[in-house]
């Protein structure tokens, strides 16, 4: 295959950019986007008619998880030569039975202390592995690879069981209502989970502090980001990204903001796009966009002139964006997954789908993916390239708007109103589900924090136990 021409710059583009998506009003111009590409939501979801519940509601029929057994109660005494040989005289199947009761973070993190045969024994991958594939079944992983981290993922595949045991009993809710006057459309954790930012139809970025849920209610909503007059930005805020304490806000108003989080969101830089900004990515050196009219643009925010390259790689808007330090993946409405190389400056593959791709989750040598009919897509780096190896029906009946996928856990938002999550086989396995009463645009997970941008004008908050 011979790859395309690069990227250029924009005084050298050959392609035509004359188009003239970006010459009507953003606000009518993002409606119709919303009335095109989500119509089979259903009706529209109107702000005053969609005003989150108290709580939101467990789905009828969301399958339970085995109720998982409570960590022992370890006493700290030293352990003595003579127990820890008893210990290691045991066949290792019982050795490996009495692991099976500890926590996987426990097992790893303290027995390689104890000595040198037990540090052997549960670093090896085979142990995880077994102990993993014993409790889901052999239908992991969708991806195989040959350095696949099975300490790793059977961590975080049990603790993911254990916060949703029983469909969550024992996760705290919280509905925060007051920060926006219009459908948000983005979310974003960030600092490990500890603040979150959100984007609203309302132009507005705002800020949070999660640490005082439950706490200082008043000290929650902590600020709206900018120094506009009456808003953030001058259009709707319909994508976030960010990168240590750096976020950025794309926007219906073709621009893209930075905001610097350890200066207490004050802002550092504004990027002017060419069109809508429509989704965001964001690495150590470079931010990417993709726009309403068919680009994606590359920045070095670093940089006087931040501009370096920009590309038409579509025939339709670029509704979700995936980067590394390798390749840069694009999805547009034109029922393409576009892979950029990098490192050769050159477009690598043009996938044709059968439909648009409006979120993205991509890590390692896999990008797991949403569609616009409640779909989900698995692709593989392979060889130096991407393919389609799976795609997988996870119970949604329309738009998937959010997804987050780790070696432990799948989560999915939809314009069904519901949030599901999963164990990440194949097929993935439901543990857990909310309905909300209006649409859900969007998901971020990090640390003991999960959390939905809704149509109804709320951020939807899930509280994890520290465990």
């Amino acid at each position: 295959m011979n790859p395309e021409p690069d990227f250029y710059a924009e005084e050298q583009a050959s392609d035509d950019d004359s188009d003239t998506e970006n010459s009507s009003d953003p606000d009518t111009q993002a409606q119709e986007y919303v009335d095109r590409i989500l119509r089979s939501s259903g009706q529209p979801c109107q702000a005053s008619k969609c005003l989150p519940p108290e709580s939101l509601s467990v789905e009828e029929g969301s399958q339970e998880v085995e109720k998982q057994s409570p960590p022992l109660d370890l006493k700290k005494s030293p352990v003595t030569d003579e127990a820890a040989s008893r210990l290691l005289s045991l066949p290792l199947e019982l050795i490996l039975k009495i692991c099976s009761y500890l926590q996987a973070r426990f097992v790893l993190g303290v027995l390689p202390l104890v000595c040198k045969t037990l540090r052997d024994i549960v670093q090896d991958d085979i142990t995880w592995r077994i102990r993993l594939l014993k409790k889901i079944g052999s239908c992991y992983p969708v991806v195989k690879d040959g350095d696949f981290n099975w300490p790793t993922a059977c961590i975080e595949l049990e603790e993911h069981l254990q916060k949703w045991a029983e469909n969550g009993r024992d996760i705290d809710y919280f509905s925060l209502t007051e920060g926006h006057f219009a459908s948000v459309d983005s979310v974003l954790l960030i600092q490990g989970g500890e603040l979150c930012v959100s984007g609203s139809r309302d132009r507005n970025v705002v800020l949070w502090d999660l640490r005082q849920l439950g706490k200082a209610h008043e000290k929650v909503l902590v600020k709206t980001l900018g120094t506009e007059r009456n808003s953030t930005h001058k259009g709707w805020v319909w994508s976030l990204a960010a990168r240590e304490d750096r976020v950025c806000s794309g926007s219906w108003d073709s621009t893209v903001k930075l905001w610097d989080m350890a200066a207490e969101g004050k802002q550092f830089d504004e990027i002017s796009a060419t069109a809508a900004v429509l989704c965001l990515a964001y690495l150590p050196d470079i931010l990417v966009t993709g726009t309403y009219d068919k680009k994606v643009s590359v920045y070095d925010p670093r940089a006087a002139q931040a501009l370096v390259k920009r590309r038409k790689l579509h025939s339709s808007a670029v509704l979700s964006l995936a980067a590394d330090e390798h390749f840069i993946l694009s999805g547009s409405e034109d029922r393409t997954l576009v892979c950029f190389d990098r490192r050769t400056n050159s477009v690598l593959q043009r996938l044709p789908l059968d439909t648009y791709l409006l979120s993205m989750s991509y890590h390692g040598n896999q990008l797991w993916a949403g569609d616009n009919h409640g779909l989900v897509y698995v692709f593989e780096n392979k060889g130096g390239g991407f393919q389609r190896i799976q795609h997988f029906n996870v119970g949604h009946h329309s738009q998937i708007t959010g997804i987050q996928h780790s070696l432990g856990a799948l989560y999915t938002t939809s314009t069904d109103k519901t949030l599901r999550v999963h164990l990440p086989t194949d097929p993935p396995k439901i543990v857990g589900s909310r309905t909300h009463n209006c649409v859900l645009n969007g998901i971020s997970v990090a640390g003991n924090m999960a959390v939905a941008a809704s149509g109804g004008i709320s951020l939807e908050v899930w509280r994890f136990g520290m465990g």
